[in-house]
């Protein structure tokens, strides 16, 4: 069994605290490594190095930052399917979708690569007479990422990138989960040039959010996860000084209009919500169709498509369309959730229960669920399930859909598939929801644009990525500058007139 490490100051580190957590395969429930869990002792000494290597990092200009991240790119690219063969043993994805996490992450990075750009500030000549007026963006210092393991490629890519280039050092505490592909992403960092100490991976669990979190030399910390411990750590980061960006849980509604090409919102539906066993914050996972007989042609349509995905471990290829889900404990609290709603009246379409795999009885396998007639009083309407279970709505009116999207708590992703222009138009003004996608099922913006939620989805005022990324690791400073010519000794009392 393999014993992961820390990565410190450029160098593998073995844990010392005693403490591990179990990194599974979730596709045989087999135990296949050891996730070490950081002390606050540990946690502290990686920011200390990072606090010390940081000054010299910072006072390298822009554009040689960014040169690193073009050769991080290059290596990204060379070890594409090796961060896949990894991501997907921990995770349980499919191959091709572990690429796409890796992808994902991949074209953050080459936006940084932008960076001389991006940190460029704004001069203002003659503001007064003599009296010129600039701006710089400068780092913050250290700065520090919590991330899920849904996304342990993309999510981390998202943080440090932007953050290391803007000149900060960074602390990375991934998922204890599925911790190998940030150990590998550091290593590639420093294969293309970055200095020792200015990415620091401290694997643990809450005693090293909490070491980061109380931590005065760390400035900001940016956070991935559920609504809960997302107001934790945006409540707890904020009252100790920090700027603090947390992006929470998700409930996405696909509304499904009359007027709608229902062979391509089934298809929709059922790789947004069924793609990576639903283990997506952009997931949809409610489909509003609008009127009985759009919902009744809609179920008729994604029941054999729902019923014909196929479901197997990362290893057979892609001829699987999504795999287990991570852990023992996830797939009872979807199972559970699936039978509160048999409980309270959905109509279970599509039965995924006492799902199977021969040869792999012990994975955490999930069937797919299909819900027809589900209300928006139920639990599995209300809460994250985070599985392969999709629930539909059925509504009267656009009015009475597009309500429900407003009316729930969370305000991650949204769409809306149909014909008509004046309908879309109205949808994306109206509704308050961060993400929103006229047919297209998982509307995530490309890395040039910003990612973020509303509501109880998003903590803080910046978003990921895209221009609030390099807001939101770099601090303005403003100067105003005079430089007299001709001084003379003494002061002149008349008005001054051509000599």
């Amino acid at each position: 069994m393999q014993e992961l490490t820390h990565y410190v100051n450029g160098v593998h580190i073995k844990g010392t605290s005693n403490r591990f957590g179990d990194v599974l395969n979730p596709a045989t429930g087999e135990v296949q490594g050891k996730c070490p869990l950081s002390t606050t002792a540990e946690v502290e000494t990686a920011i200390e190095i990072a606090a010390a290597a940081q000054p010299a990092w910072a006072s390298v200009n822009p554009q040689r930052r960014s040169r690193v991240m073009m050769k991080f790119v290059d290596l990204l690219n060379r070890d594409m399917q090796k961060l896949a063969e990894v991501l997907s043993r921990e995770h349980g994805k499919t191959l091709p979708d572990a690429a796409g996490d890796v992808q994902r992450g991949l074209e953050v990075v080459e936006f940084c690569m932008g960076a001389p750009h991006h940190l460029k500030g704004e001069f203002t000549d003659s503001a007064g007479p003599g009296i010129d007026m600039y701006s710089m963006k400068q780092p913050l210092g250290v700065c520090a990422g919590i991330t899920p393991f849904n996304f342990p490629a993309m999510i981390p890519m998202w943080m440090f990138a932007p953050a290391i280039v803007c000149g900060n050092a960074f602390i990375l505490k991934p998922s204890e989960r599925n911790p190998s592909v940030p150990l590998m992403l550091v290593e590639l960092l420093e294969e293309a040039g970055l200095p020792k100490g200015i990415l620091q991976v401290v694997n643990g669990d809450k005693e090293a959010v909490d070491a980061i979190l109380h931590n005065q030399t760390v400035q900001s910390v940016s956070f991935v996860g559920s609504t809960p411990i997302a107001e934790y750590i945006y409540a707890t980061g904020c009252a100790n000084g920090k700027r603090v960006q947390c992006f929470g849980g998700a409930k996405n509604h696909m509304i499904i209009m009359p007027d709608a090409d229902l062979d391509q919102a089934a298809d929709a539906l059922v790789g947004s919500g069924y793609g990576a066993a639903g283990e997506r914050c952009m997931a949809i996972s409610v489909a509003v169709p609008v009127g009985d007989e759009t919902a009744d042609k809609l179920i008729k349509k994604l029941i054999p498509r729902v019923e014909a995905l196929k479901i197997g471990p990362y290893t057979s290829g892609e001829d699987v369309d999504f795999g287990p889900v991570i852990t023992a404990a996830s797939k009872a609290n979807i199972e559970n959730l699936v039978q509160t709603g048999i409980d309270q009246g959905a109509s279970l379409v599509v039965d995924g229960r006492g799902f199977k795999l021969q040869g792999y009885e012990d994975g955490f396998f999930v069937g797919a669920h299909l819900f027809d007639n589900v209300t928006t009083d139920m639990d599995i309407y209300k809460k994250e399930i985070f599985g392969p279970v999709l629930s539909t709505v059925r509504a009267k009116t656009y009015e009475e859909a597009i309500q429900m999207a407003i009316d729930h708590e969370y305000g991650n992703g949204t769409s809306i598939f149909t014909r008509d222009g004046d309908t879309a138009r109205d949808f994306s003004n109206r509704i308050n929801i961060g993400m929103v996608g006229v047919n297209v099922p998982i509307p995530v913006p490309l890395a040039y644009h910003t990612f973020g939620g509303w509501k109880k989805s998003m903590f803080g005022d910046l978003n990921q990525h895209g221009p609030d990324a390099f807001k939101f690791f770099t601090r303005t400073k403003t100067i105003t500058s005079r430089w007299p010519s001709g001084i003379k000794e003494g002061g002149e009392f008349s008005i001054p007139v051509m000599e």
